[in-house]
């Protein structure tokens, strides 16, 4: 569990924020062994297993055969042939997440979710008047299994990214406290595929640089990282030296809300895609509710077999009133595009300019996937 020995490493005295990022363990896998004990000790992924299925999320079980979240279906069965995939159920793993946030808003409301299973907590300042962001890490944690039946691992220090790092250091189930002063020192010794923000391409170019750990990047000047990463140059300096001065936003502007839906095959008929529609617009507008969400742009998402993606979509000049316009005006982008040129393999919607907004283009960084 945790690499603390005392409660003290908050940095208060150094004026100095106290983070905690919580994260749960398999979340959605998690909970589905919860609710069906035939599951628990067993590989379990979460997703659809048909040939494009794709794995929302896996138990340990599953990830000890190399199964993780993102894999296409026919790969992690391969992987694992005992895997048994359960269809996902978001109701459960929304009230499971409000659950959880209760819990996190019974410390402090400096809460900034990052999705259902995560968020970051600023508790320099906790309610209850404990002082220490590492016991409210470990009752945080103690109150989850508790309420949920659930597992949690939490990270603690004294910024965003040293937190949300140090939340995965002791995974499932383990803590971990990164004190003021030792930030650097700890990010030195990390794999550089560890950094939030480099993938596995982006860990290959460091490879070639000479770059694998956060030690071999901190040894970079800025103007040799500006040379080799452009804008992204520098978050990377920054990081190598554990300094993070982003506070904990408990409310972000949400940019957009939709959903996307990849076929276990493809569709080309308008029978199809009209009846594909009606299940995105239900399940979209769920979202849409549950986020209270009102926006005046509906866009239309498709990826046609090629792996080409097309988009079309329509503004009103005011928030757009329920479910029943919302729905007409997504049937409506559909029939503008029948019939189409080649079949597709995926379809989506989107509510976008929400208010609050005042970007000029739609971004889908707040997009769920439908599976």
């Amino acid at each position: 569990m945790s690499d603390a020995k005392d409660t003290d490493g908050d940095g208060e005295a150094d004026g100095l924020r106290k983070i905690i990022h919580v994260d749960m363990d398999a979340f959605f896998a998690s909970v589905e062994q919860r609710d069906n004990p035939d599951l628990r000790g067993k590989p379990v992924a979460v997703g659809g297993s048909g040939g494009r299925g794709v794995v929302a999320a896996a138990s340990y079980e599953a990830r000890k055969f190399g199964v993780r979240s993102a894999m296409p279906s026919v790969t992690a069965k391969r992987l694992c042939p005992d895997l048994i995939f359960v269809r996902h159920r978001f109701d459960a793993y929304k009230e499971a997440s409000r659950q959880i946030r209760t819990i996190f808003h019974h410390h402090t409301e400096l809460v900034e979710p990052l999705s259902l299973d995560e968020a970051y907590l600023d508790v320099t300042e906790d309610k209850l008047g404990i002082g220490s962001a590492t016991r409210i890490a470990e009752l945080i944690r103690q109150e989850i299994r508790a309420k949920t039946n659930l597992t949690a691992s939490a990270g603690v220090s004294y910024n965003k990214f040293l937190a949300k790092i140090a939340s995965d250091q002791n995974k499932p189930d383990g803590m971990c406290v990164i004190r003021p002063g030792e930030g650097a020192q700890f990010v030195a010794k990390l794999p550089i595929r560890r950094f939030h923000g480099v993938g596995p391409k982006g860990a290959e170019k460091m490879a070639r640089l000479g770059i694998e750990t956060g030690g071999d990047l901190a040894a970079k000047d800025i103007a040799w990282l500006r040379a080799h990463f452009g804008s992204f140059a520098d978050y990377l300096y920054r990081a190598a030296r554990g300094i993070d001065l982003r506070p904990v936003r408990s409310s972000r502007i949400r940019k957009s809300v939709g959903g996307e839906r990849t076929f276990s095959r493809d569709l080309s008929s308008g029978s199809e895609l009209r009846e594909t529609m009606e299940d995105i617009i239900d399940i979209v507008w769920g979202y849409i509710e549950r986020a209270e969400a009102k926006g005046r742009t509906v866009t239309l998402k498709m990826k046609y077999t090629d792996f080409q993606i097309f988009s079309r979509a329509k503004t009103v000049d005011r928030p757009i009133a329920d479910k029943q316009e919302f729905a007409a005006i997504g049937r409506a982008l559909l029939e503008e595009v029948l019939p189409l040129p080649m079949p597709i393999r995926l379809m989506g919607l989107t509510l976008s300019k929400l208010e609050g907004d005042t970007s000029e283009e739609p971004r889908p960084d707040a997009q769920l996937s439908l599976l």
